[in-house]
């Protein structure tokens, strides 16, 4: 069931589809239908990858995308950048494989997100890298 917390507008544009013709022929057609929340972070995921030329977890850059920075893409671009170089200052990257257990105990199993955890913690103080970990599971 779906409640209208907000006007109806709002609840149109969160909860809006795409519709996409995948194929047909004389009798069927296939659609496919994708959230349009989905398709943003979708492409803004691709866009971003692209400029790495794709060396960059896609799962990594959408925790930046949508977690860290609340979709925006600029910001999620910044952000990935200081993340790059924080793991080769001071063996950040090296300190993790050293807890990493302590993450897959917690089932955080992507060791790329698992890092960027350590930078948030780091960049915010807030939470720990385990409570930035846990959310993105």
């Amino acid at each position: 069931m779906i409640y209208y917390y907000c006007d109806e507008k709002t609840h149109k544009e969160e909860y809006a589809w795409n519709a996409k013709v995948e194929s047909e022929d004389e009798y069927t057609q296939m659609i496919l239908l994708t959230w349009v929340s989905y398709d943003q972070y979708i492409q803004q995921t691709m866009q971003i990858s692209a400029m790495w030329n794709h060396q960059i977890d896609a799962n990594l850059i959408f925790v930046a995308l949508h977690y860290e920075c609340g979709g925006d893409i600029n910001k999620a671009i910044v952000s990935l950048f200081e993340f790059e170089q924080w793991k080769f200052r001071d063996n950040n990257e090296q300190n993790y494989n050293r807890r990493m257990n302590e993450f897959l105990e917690r089932r955080c199993c992507n060791h790329n997100v698992n890092l960027f955890c350590v930078f948030l913690s780091e960049k915010y103080k807030n939470r720990t890298a385990f409570g930035h970990a846990k959310i993105n599971i």
